[in-house]
């Protein structure tokens, strides 16, 4: 079968399920036609990505959402109001969509949680079968208790996802457990996607901590803790382009851009991992039995957390206390089950690519 994948671009979760997905669609005899890929004036595309797919990709203007001012976390009031004052300028954008599907000839669409993919779907009322993937649509589960923020938190974050998935034929809800599905719903719940070079991958324990963070501003916290600790090596990964691949801050702490081979190699000898609580890294470094700390830097990440804390994998922060991580670290215990349910992920999620037509 023919597939098409349309992709939100922002950080490195969606963009490396994408790439998972093709890999396993293609070892099965399938097809990736394109991938499309949101876009921003205030993210890169990062060289991993286009260097290790396949398909053509194709990237289009789409919605992001709005760093505070300290580039920290993402204002989720500010990011829905400016992304509805704007939706005219995306108008283009989702006849693009459209017009790709139509003329692809795919026999299904794949979303990774691009918001003008539902919205296409509404205007135009696009008939190819659609699925939708990640972690944000377990949070519509029946079963799925979500930490309360109010009417700008978790409720609008689901009316979003619900946004996301208008036309869905199925949702596949990434899931760090299994759960009974949800019919009701129709919420079918998988594992993670997680690339094969991390599940090739033999961890080591090593003596630095391992970072990742959404927003360079989060840096300002990882550099007062190190002045405090200027004896523990910190290796982070930022989107701060401007200052090259990297930045050695001095003999014991070290910024990288991202580059997934070095990101994985990193990851796979430290002594523990800090992040801003995207789903797909917290899964690898579950994986590679690492502790790890998250410091959501939106209300999605919060929930993100709020779910790996819930089933033992780490803990959560407002800010990077390194403190804490290697408090943690000291009585962590890997989950067993963890490993064997990521590596049932192939078989579960192409039986329900192949069963949607």
């Amino acid at each position: 079968m023919k597939y098409l994948f349309i992709v939100q671009g922002e950080g490195r979760g969606h963009l490396t399920q994408a790439m998972t997905m093709e890999r396993m669609l293609n070892s099965h005899g399938h097809e990736v036609t394109a991938m499309l890929v949101g876009k921003s004036k205030s993210r890169m595309l990062p060289e991993f990505f286009l260097k290790n797919v396949k398909a053509p990709v194709h990237q289009f203007s789409s919605v992001n959402f709005v760093p505070s001012a300290r580039n920290r976390r993402a204002d989720m009031g500010k990011s829905i109001l400016f992304n509805l004052v704007t939706m005219p300028r995306y108008q283009e954008s989702m006849r693009f969509l459209r017009d790709m599907i139509k003329s692809s000839g795919v026999d299904i669409v794949v979303n990774f949680y691009e918001l003008l993919t539902g919205l296409s779907y509404l205007l135009y009322n696009i008939r190819t079968p659609q699925i939708c993937i990640g972690h944000q649509y377990l949070f519509l589960h029946k079963d799925f208790d979500l930490p309360h923020h109010g009417l700008s938190g978790t409720s609008m974050l689901n009316f979003y996802s619900r946004i996301t998935s208008i036309g869905a034929s199925r949702h596949l809800a990434l899931s760090f457990r299994r759960m009974p599905d949800d019919p009701g719903h129709n919420i079918k719940v998988v594992p993670p996607l997680i690339r094969r070079e991390v599940l090739e991958t033999e961890p080591s324990p090593g003596n630095y901590i391992h970072g990742y963070m959404l927003n360079a501003g989060f840096a300002s916290d990882v550099i007062r803790w190190h002045h405090q600790h200027p004896d523990v090596e910190l290796r982070f990964f930022w989107d701060k382009w401007s200052e090259g691949p990297v930045k050695k801050y001095d003999d014991t702490l070290t910024f990288y851009t991202l580059d997934d081979r070095e990101f994985l190699r990193q990851m796979a000898g430290c002594k523990a991992y800090a992040s801003t609580a995207g789903f797909e890294s917290i899964c690898e470094a579950a994986y590679l039995g690492k502790p790890i700390m998250m410091v959501p830097s939106h209300v999605e990440q919060e929930c993100n957390a709020y779910d790996a804390a819930r089933c033992g994998i780490g803990i959560s922060s407002k800010e990077f206390d390194l403190s804490a991580l290697l408090d943690f670290a000291g009585n962590y215990v890997p989950d067993a089950d963890f490993p064997g349910w990521v590596r049932s992920a192939e078989d579960i999620i192409i039986r329900e690519l192949e069963s949607c037509v």
